[in-house]
């Protein structure tokens, strides 16, 4: 038999107002406790034994969730049935969320599970309220996926409608990231931003954390347009969701990376730099991973590049951070840029590089942060003829 692939719906979704859940394990007394479970929550479930059974059950309806064992009769320790289903699951509904349920001792076959794609991971004997909660979580994000996907390809029917949301979406990006920086005693910050395509992958923010300290962000999603815009979106979300919480810039990036690892593409990352700026005692402490380094140029004409951090995000799960503070003095001027800036390109294929921006600032020390945005920008484009082959943007950090 072969399976039929649901992509982007050219028909609008028929979402039945009952959750629809497959339930899938060998264990007869297991399927009993969950279908009377989710049953008294108003689920609507089916329960099968088998992957066959799996497979056969998704050829004839749709699910918002499957929730299966990953051990069979077939193969009761290795677990490799349950990895193999889950990627015939995706062949056939690649929107279709899988819940996995394991016990202690296949922890480790629940993480290959998840970064095969499976969104959870329940361990057994299970919670009733935590699995349920995992459920509703999962329900609500596969109808919210099924409808973007019917709004995307009706859109690619009609590209001048495409066009527009596309335009809107870039007013929906750079709102959130050049909305109007805090305001600070003793600091300004201006802060600009160039996809090359509609929508890009690079972010750049700053937003406050509590009276005293200010997070500042720079970062940006290997690939541009679309795709990338989605990924930074993610992270932008994880970000502000972790930076509201009282933790370090190296624990800050330490989450993000484990976010980042179960949720984007194997072949994706985000180099990204987090600093916090303590108005108070005028430091920054911060972490970089694996971003272009920030200059931070004083005022006797010294530059200073903020190092300090680990690898990229995203990349490696168990990747490890560092942190360090500066103190920051009158007159200093902190330049956090993406690489767009650096590596913009003229007519004869030459850099604009890292030296061009460094001695931009040193020439233009004593210039206000906005003043500053204004002159490292126009000469970027007017270098590259306002042809940008990659995202760019950049923040300008003045001490007064």
């Amino acid at each position: 038999m072969v399976a039929t692939v649901i992509s982007l719906q050219t028909t609008p979704p028929v979402i039945p107002r009952v959750p629809r859940t497959l339930i899938a394990d060998d264990d007869p007394d297991i399927l009993a406790a969950l279908r009377l479970l989710l049953k008294s929550e108003g689920y609507e479930a089916q329960s099968v034994s088998s992957p066959a059974a799996v497979l056969e059950a998704l050829e004839q309806s749709q699910f918002d969730v499957v929730l299966m064992d990953l051990n069979y009769a077939r193969d009761t320790t290795s677990g490799r049935e349950g990895i193999d289903l889950i990627s015939r699951i995706q062949a056939i509904d690649p929107a279709l969320p899988i819940v996995v349920m394991t016990a202690w001792g296949t922890v480790d076959l629940a993480v290959e599970a998840m970064r095969r794609g499976v969104r959870d991971f329940v361990q057994k004997p299970w919670e009733n309220l935590h699995l349920l909660q995992i459920l509703r979580k999962q329900v609500k994000h596969a109808r919210a996926r099924r409808n973007a996907q019917y709004r995307i390809a009706t859109d690619r029917r009609n590209e001048t409608r495409f066009q527009r949301e596309l335009n809107e979406a870039r007013e929906l990006q750079e709102s959130f990231l050049t909305t109007t920086a805090p305001a600070l005693n003793g600091f300004e910050i201006a802060v600009n931003w160039q996809p090359a395509e509609t929508v890009g992958g690079d972010y750049v923010s700053a937003f406050n954390i509590d009276d005293e300290n200010v997070a500042l962000c720079v970062a940006d999603v290997v690939g541009k347009g679309l795709p990338a815009a989605l990924l930074m979106s993610n992270f932008q979300a994880a970000l502000k969701s972790l930076g509201s919480q009282d933790l370090s810039p190296a624990e800050v990036s330490a989450r993000l990376n484990r976010h980042l690892y179960s949720n984007i593409p194997l072949n994706k990352f985000v180099t990204a730099f987090y600093g916090v700026v303590n108005t108070s005692t005028r430091t920054i402490t911060f972490t970089n991973s694996g971003h272009n380094p920030p200059l931070l140029m004083r005022d006797d004409g010294e530059c200073v590049r903020l190092r300090a951090g680990g690898s990229v995000l995203g990349g490696f799960l168990d990747a490890a951070f560092d942190q360090q503070s500066i103190q920051l003095r009158t007159g200093d001027r902190l330049l956090l840029f993406t690489d767009g800036l650096t590596e913009a390109l003229n007519e004869c294929g030459e850099q604009f590089d890292e030296e061009g921006l460094i001695q931009l600032l040193r020439d233009n020390k004593e210039r206000s942060a906005e003043e500053l945005k204004e002159i490292l920008f126009s000469a970027v484009g007017e270098f590259c003829n306002e042809t940008f082959e990659d995202d760019a943007a950049l923040m300008v950090v003045a001490v007064v």
